[in-house]
């Protein structure tokens, strides 16, 4: 903050190593260290010679040689608060251009300040400009850590990870909603799901399988919490008695990922918080599980009129969240036992009860974050189930023909990665999670 401030339009070798903003601390006083740095915002302040300084544009980056100094009372305005840099020499190692497209202040602003809508808009068309926010750094070193806990968590289980092709011959789920790409002289699809592919090295006896990578739905939803494009962690796993295996495999996946989250990642929700405030996430142990009939009889009790094999809308989801995080006092639950009617057509129907099935939904926050379900894994029922939801059967061929040659009781599910990310930090568009979201109205940058 004080200093002499002689410019240098050139980078030169240094003499020793940089240090980082985040390791300024206490320790380093008196030392004389290196700075690499972002200029947010720059004042004419102290010595005359820092007027030099003041003309560097907003957003430049520079190297500093500074002495470290400890300071008397905190700077509450910055981030290093115990320490402050008295200047020697500056070089400009990239300089902005003078005319911002976003202002960083505006992009960082806390909610309520302004349209919601017409923020998130903005943000995302200078998308290259609001990943320098606080903010956003915050939320994608999180979601870095979302993916690093599923891996770490499924290996810790006994999980293999695999990769899937994205580039396919047929819809990965046998029905519409699919990309289809030029492929040479034919036609492909951009893959749906990883199903089909989890499930064949299910056959092959590798027990339990996990991804992550793309999906693509041809969706044209404009929702706040849908994607063309999105990360799917995808999960599949034998089990030996019962579906619920693997649905607690699950949900104790999820178990940790909170956990850690909360034990690793503080600092970064905090800071989502400052500009994005929500109720801290809560989650049970084992986690809370409802049967489908059970949610329909919460809903009708609320006032909802609805079928008992009717389908959960999404105003009913919500309000179901609501209801189960006042009875309950969890964020995070499974609805088990859907109605078959609404399941696609691999779904195992309930040995019990044929107009139910052994599927489950995942929730966070009252929106659904993953859907799985027991497989059929028999090739002449999948056949028939097929044939009843009016699909191709030369279409699906290589996925019936599969299950011909013996294949084990298995279960999956997919997770929408940027999905579980808006619901854990408690946000409210799906976009403020991708870093470059793709819609049906957003193909750049």
């Amino acid at each position: 903050r004080y200093g002499i401030c002689p410019m240098v339009q050139s980078q030169q070798k240094l003499d020793r190593p940089l240090v980082r903003v985040q390791d300024l601390t206490p320790e380093k006083a008196e030392q004389q260290i290196w700075v690499r740095a972002r200029i947010h915002t720059s004042r004419a302040k102290g010595k005359p010679a820092l007027t030099k300084a003041q003309g560097l544009t907003k957003e430049s980056i520079i190297d500093v040689e500074a002495v470290v100094k400890k300071v008397e009372q905190k700077i509450e305005s910055c981030s290093q608060q115990d320490v402050e840099l008295h200047v020697e020499r500056i070089f400009v190692i990239s300089q902005s251009e003078a005319r911002l497209p976003l202002q960083l202040e505006d992009a960082v602003r806390p909610e309520g300040e302004g349209d919601e809508v017409r923020k998130v808009d903005l943000i995302i068309i200078n998308l290259h400009r609001n990943l320098n926010t606080t903010t956003s750094q915050a939320i994608f070193r999180l979601q870095s850590g979302i993916c690093q806990l599923f891996r770490d968590t499924l290996i810790n289980k006994g999980f293999v990870e695999i990769q899937t092709p994205k580039i396919i011959s047929a819809a990965s789920e046998g029905g519409a909603n699919v990309f289809t790409v030029s492929y040479f002289k034919t036609s492909a699809y951009l893959a749906q799901s990883p199903q089909l592919y989890k499930q064949m090295c299910i056959c092959a006896d590798f027990d339990k399988v996990f991804c992550v990578g793309p999906v693509f739905r041809a969706e044209d939803s404009n929702t706040h919490r849908h994607l063309t494009e999105f990360v799917g962690l995808d999960i599949e796993m034998a089990f030996n008695y019962h579906y619920h295996e693997v649905m607690d495999s699950i949900t104790d996946t999820m178990v940790q990922i909170f956990k850690g989250l909360c034990d690793r990642f503080q600092t970064e929700i905090q800071t989502v918080n400052k500009q994005y405030p929500s109720e801290p996430f809560k989650f049970l142990e084992p986690t809370l599980r409802l049967e489908y009939k059970e949610a329909v009889a919460m809903l009708k009790a609320a006032g909802v009129e609805m079928g008992d094999e009717e389908d959960l809308s999404t105003p009913n989801e919500k309000l179901l969240g609501r209801l189960v995080k006042e009875k309950y006092d969890t964020d995070f639950y499974v609805l088990d036992k859907y109605p078959l009617a609404v399941r696609p057509f691999y779904t195992m129907p309930d040995p019990n009860n044929p107009k139910y099935s052994n599927s489950y939904d995942m929730f966070m926050r009252g929106e659904e974050i993953l859907s799985g379900a027991q497989r059929i894994h028999d090739a002449q029922l999948l056949t028939e189930r097929a044939m009843h939801h009016s699909i191709d059967l030369e279409k699906i061929k290589a996925y019936i023909d599969s299950f011909r040659y013996g294949a084990p009781p298995h279960a999956g599910g997919g997770i929408g990665l940027e999905r579980v990310t808006m619901l854990y930090l408690g946000l409210h568009n799906v976009r403020q999670t991708s870093m470059f979201p793709r819609d049906p109205k957003r193909l750049t940058p």
